[in-house]
């Protein structure tokens, strides 16, 4: 194994090995290593059912409000919600995933990505249960707002914890398959919404069942062992016994690849992790403020990037998926059933639609997706308008422009939006940035969701849809002149040639 690295806790020094072998630890820690896709189900599995409970509840959501406020199937003496008190349940969870972002963002370093997934885990549990039982509307609020809590912590701490465990040359593919998996959940919430919808208190059901998730979720994540680059991290900045933490990172690394105990490579891994992690913490040091990504090229980049943020929810995104079953009932579907399984149907179109979006960005490029996808979003809320103003006797219209919009979205906003999000930021300013675009993007959602049904009792839906369309319209203007092409680009050549 050669010799080992001598560590000093206070600074983190490394002694020890040449110039030439740390490059050499440090280039076989990022070759492409040997594993078993056995070994990297699980621990890509669990904190990506943290997304599928994120989009469990836009699907459970959009069934649950038909159920929750009709007088035979509600099984409540309180069904009759105002416009208000709707918007309220279904934004809830969002206004609790806004707070959970802010909360977790200077503590995740301190709780690690396992432990943060555990309490989400628990959150979730307590608030899918909290709502199921909810004998009154604000002990239903409370509870909508403890399952946003987990929303908040489960997507800040998923993706980091896939990223870090999971071997390099698979790393794009598991991230974007966590992404998919938040499609699975909005599917899997309108499937349970479309058999539970006839049965009395049917929104309970669709409530609850997010708990048994929630609860496989949590046990797995308690079966895993922590990310072995966060152990490090905290080795490096000082926070215990240098070796103790490189000692956990090694058999945790090994547990997570199914090699025995102490497995000399994954040794060899980590010391060149810790190498190169040593430099980037240096760096680290030197982070930008917040202030710092109102200026300059960060400046530039928040602007691209929470400006997609931004407008992917503002021209309606989360409308259209709360209240799905909602629009369809009034464009014609008026049995819940038929509306539940109609957005069934939206699911699987939204779920086909993200896969190819997720196979082709990298070979079309971002700009033509999002430029053709926006195009499209734009059309199809225009058709939505066009409905409820003179095509009212012909709902297949309204069906298509349903699926015109998820198809659109699905191939723009979806994903390439998070994506720019991650590449757009400078190095020394991309942990607030994103942070940032988080914040934006939670906090529009959560208005844009809770105003959409009080704006459609005031405007009229002909009318809100119309305004979302010009939105779409702005948008797309915004893409044409603001958003750059960042295919086949490292991320220093985006700093370099983009953001100067």
């Amino acid at each position: 194994m050669g010799r080992r690295l001598r560590f000093s806790a206070k600074a983190g020094a490394q002694e020890g090995y040449s110039s030439e072998e740390e490059a050499a630890l440090v280039s076989d820690a990022g070759d492409r290593e040997e594993f078993s896709w056995v070994s990297v189900i699980l621990p890509f599995l669990f904190p990506a059912l943290g997304g599928l409970l994120f989009g469990y509840d836009i699907g459970a959501t959009s069934g649950a409000t038909i159920s929750l406020q009709s007088p035979e199937l509600s099984g409540t003496n309180w069904y009759n919600l105002s416009a208000v008190q709707l918007g309220l349940v279904v934004s809830g969870s969002l206004y609790g995933a806004l707070l959970g972002c802010s909360i977790v963002y200077p503590i995740a370093d301190f709780l690690g990505r396992r432990r943060e997934l555990i309490i989400a885990a628990v959150l979730y549990l307590l608030g899918g249960l909290i709502t199921a039982y909810a004998p009154e509307l604000g002990v239903l609020l409370a509870g909508r707002l403890l399952y946003g809590l987990g929303i908040g912590l489960a997507m800040h701490g998923a993706p980091l914890y896939i990223a870090e465990t999971c071997p390099s040359q698979i790393r794009g593919t598991l991230v974007s398959l966590k992404e998919l998996f938040i499609v699975l959940g909005i599917l899997l919430g309108y499937f349970v919404g479309s058999f539970q919808i006839n049965i009395v208190g049917g929104w309970r059901y669709m409530f609850g069942v997010s708990a048994p998730i929630a609860l496989l979720m949590g046990l797995g994540m308690w079966s895993l062992p922590p990310s072995p680059r966060w152990l490090l991290l905290r080795a490096v900045q000082g926070k215990g016994s240098m070796q103790e933490y490189k000692e956990r990172a090694i058999s945790a690394l090994s547990k997570l690849r199914g090699r025995p105990a102490g497995d000399k490579e994954s040794e060899r891994q980590i010391e060149g992790t810790l190498i190169s992690l040593k430099s980037a913490y240096k760096e680290q040091e030197s982070e930008g403020s917040f202030l710092e990504v109102f200026q300059g090229p960060s400046l530039k980049a928040f602007v691209i990037g929470g400006g997609l943020v931004l407008f992917q929810q503002i021209t309606g995104q989360p409308s259209v998926l709360y209240y799905a079953g909602s629009i369809l009932q009034s464009a014609g579907f008026s049995a819940a059933s038929d509306a539940t399984r109609v957005s069934v149907i939206i699911g699987l179109f939204k779920l086909v639609m993200t896969w190819i979006a997720v196979l082709k960005v990298d070979d079309l490029g971002r700009r033509p997706l999002l430029i053709g996808g926006v195009s499209g979003i734009a059309v199809s809320l225009l058709l939505l308008s066009a409905y409820y103003k003179f095509l009212g006797g012909y709902p297949l219209v309204a069906v298509a422009s349903l699926l015109l919009y998820v198809g659109c979205y699905q191939i723009s906003f979806g994903p390439i939006s998070w994506l720019m999000v991650s590449e757009i930021f400078p190095l020394r300013t991309r942990g607030r940035g994103i942070s940032l675009a988080v914040l934006t993007n939670f906090g529009s959602n959560a208005i844009v969701t809770f105003a959409f049904s009080p704006l459609k009792e005031l405007l009229g839906a002909e009318n809100l849809f119309l305004v979302f369309g010009v939105i779409a319209f702005l948008s797309l203007l915004f893409v044409v002149l603001y958003v750059p092409e960042t295919k086949g680009l490292s991320l220093e050549e985006i700093e370099s040639k983009i953001l100067k």
